[in-house]
């Protein structure tokens, strides 16, 4: 007979096992148990409490039955509420898009070193760089690493296997004739010209830079916040984030939000010829409820319509050239130099740890005439004087 709170406990009169049954959360609507068996009845009532303990703490139990693919989707649950979005939305997209569908109906207790490379071998098959196919290995990785811990697996099969090596990039920063006629251009554009001319002279991340709010701008930039685009919930203004994560929220999906770590915060001196650029710009430029130093039509500037912005203002300065907006910080350093910016000044401001990585990037061709061509950059920016602003400065 059934004792109270028992639950399913009932003695298999095939086997002679005392059998208890405990109720999972489902997947994709499908009803789930697991079934635990022992030769006693006190030793089968102490395993299920323990198990259901650990139902408790874990959400789910493994299951015998249970596949890559129901793995992914719980793990995806519990890994969401410890990492950063961008990290957590790379997580989905792997599992989404090349390691459910190659080996999403393997039993998890299966695994094998075999079913790794097969994920491997499916991304380059679809003409995708050995990067992805890194990006799946650690995904895995990680994710069975967790399976380990929890006991749903004895060891992780993805440690069986090498990685694979990261591809080589072949980057397109702008040199420095091409960064010149760029500001040229650029300094033509009242909106967006500081805002490029920022990237260049600071090699700041994109995030840092249309996140940038005039409150930080001074003899230095506080680059300690970046705007990025997060996920919202139901709550207005609550993005879907981990408990820790330090936000402010802007508008619609837009937040801006803390680096990585606190050692990516960035406080750099701003020095001529961004300081006067920046001065000017925000003189010119209508308040805004924000408070941020760069808009678009007076509003935030989202981190994709950054990137198209930046596309269009290259092709319209007439380089042809696949030059990212984060490779400009490859520009900066020859930028730097050719303004006659000091080189322990050039070290900080980019964020170097040592000056030999800040030598590793300049370029030692034509310093004199760049350095004059520098000259002439910052003048593009500054107004014309006239006979009021001389009776001004007088």
């Amino acid at each position: 007979m059934r004792g109270k709170g028992e639950g399913s406990v009932f003695k298999d009169q095939r086997t002679g096992l005392w059998t208890g049954v405990i109720e999972l959360p489902s997947l994709n609507g499908a009803r789930r148990r697991k079934k635990i068996r022992r030769k006693s009845k006190k030793d089968l009532l102490a395993a299920m409490a323990a198990a259901k303990a650990e139902l408790q703490r874990l959400g789910d139990l493994p299951t015998v039955n249970q596949t890559v693919a129901q793995w992914f989707g719980y793990w995806l649950k519990q890994v969401a509420k410890e990492v950063r979005p961008n990290t957590f939305d790379g997580y989905k997209r792997t599992v989404e898009n090349h390691i459910v569908p190659t080996i999403g109906t393997v039993k998890l207790d299966k695994l094998t070193a075999v079913h790794i490379r097969r994920v491997h071998d499916a991304v380059l098959a679809k003409g995708l760089s050995s990067t992805t196919a890194l990006l799946a290995h650690r995904t895995m990785s990680v994710s069975f690493k967790m399976a380990v811990r929890e006991g749903r697996i004895g060891r992780n099969p993805a440690a069986l296997v090498s990685a694979p090596r990261k591809a080589a990039v072949a980057l397109e920063p702008l040199n420095l004739q091409e960064a010149l006629q760029f500001l040229s251009h650029a300094s033509r554009d009242d909106e967006m010209g500081a805002r490029w001319a920022t990237s260049l002279l600071t090699g700041a991340r994109r995030g840092e830079v249309i996140g940038l709010e005039l409150d930080r701008v001074g003899d230095v930039l506080d680059l300690s916040w970046q705007l990025l685009r997060l996920k919202k919930t139901d709550t207005d203004g609550k993005p879907d984030v981990p408990t820790d994560y330090e936000y402010r929220h802007l508008t619609g999906g837009l937040y801006l939000t803390r680096p990585k770590s606190s050692k990516s915060w960035r406080i750099i001196p701003l020095i001529d010829p961004l300081k006067s650029i920046l001065e000017q710009h925000i003189e010119r430029s209508p308040e805004n409820p924000w408070g941020l130093v760069f808009t678009k039509n007076g509003r935030p500037i989202g981190p994709d319509a950054d990137t198209k912005a930046w596309r269009k203002a290259i092709q319209a300065a007439g380089i042809e050239k696949n030059a990212r907006l984060h490779d400009a910080r490859h520009t900066a350093v020859d930028l730097l130099y050719a303004a006659g910016v000091p080189e322990d000044l050039i070290q900080e401001i980019v964020g170097h740890s040592d000056r030999a990585t800040t030598q590793g990037y300049k370029s030692l061709r034509n310093r004199e005439r760049l350095t004059a061509a520098m000259v002439q950059f910052s003048a593009l920016f500054t107004p014309p004087e006239t006979e009021h602003t001389r009776e001004i400065a007088s």
